[in-house]
């Protein structure tokens, strides 16, 4: 694929207080050549996050992915494709939380505002120049990194986090080695593989994460992805393994 493209990862927070960490690598060449320019840094609002979105797409082709919902029809209970995520996933401890659009607003306020400006929530590449889709980062570490449990770095105590955050940044830029080595390389990213735990740092390391499922998903044209759900009640877009 040799078309310019931008890539968007975002680890989206579930209210304005807390920031977003977001990733955004951009391709002058194609995904199949060297990132033309890699940042990773933090948001905080709605406002902020969406003039970073918009100041990055750069090129006409832009994929965004978000570790939030964003599709959502249910007022209560939870999505069908939040019971399937967690029917695959539970024994890895990676399923889902309920998601209704009672638990949770700004999620859906940015999924609105992406489709206003011309985003498709979409994870079908047919679908139009600039997509946006729902990613779950717990299901694709143990996917990409053949975990039989999820990494414990988001709950307990700090050196239990730090602990299981430095094993979450070694397989991360070990698969990074093989599928975005710039990345790894890149200087100003060194800190994200190397840092001990912080929660901003952490947020930012989610958002390379989700920048990684969109750049597979695109790279190769969805033959190592998979899709729960579906466009009208929620899809959540997982890489294979």
């Amino acid at each position: 694929m040799s078309e310019p493209v931008v890539i968007i990862g975002i680890d989206l927070a579930w209210g304005e207080k807390n920031p977003d960490g977001i990733t955004i690598i951009s391709y002058d060449d194609g995904v199949d050549r060297p990132a033309t320019s890699m940042e990773t840094g933090l948001t905080r609002g709605d406002a902020d996050l969406l003039r970073v979105v918009k100041r990055a797409a750069v090129h006409p082709a832009v994929i965004v992915a978000i570790d939030a919902p964003l599709i959502c029809l249910n007022e209560t209970g939870s999505r069908p494709v939040d019971k399937v995520c967690s029917a695959l996933f539970r024994l890895q401890e990676a399923g889902c939380y309920p998601v209704n659009r009672g638990l949770c607003r700004r999620p859906f306020r940015i999924s609105e505002a992406l489709r206003g400006s011309g985003f498709a929530l979409t994870t079908s590449l047919e679908r139009g120049p600039r997509l946006a889709c729902e990613v779950y980062p717990h299901p694709a570490t143990i996917r990409l990194f053949g975990l039989d449990k999820t990494i414990k770095y988001k709950k307990g105590p700090v050196a239990e986090k730090r602990r299981e955050f430095a094993r979450y940044q070694d397989c991360l830029k070990l698969f990074l080695a093989r599928e975005i080595p710039e990345l790894v390389t890149s200087p100003d990213h060194e800190q994200f593989f190397s840092e001990a735990w912080r929660k901003p740092l952490e947020d930012q390391v989610d958002s390379i994460l989700c920048a990684a499922i969109a750049h597979l998903h695109l790279r190769y044209r969805g033959t190592r992805s998979e899709v729960l759900g579906d466009d009208e009640t929620g899809h959540i877009l997982i890489p294979l393994p």
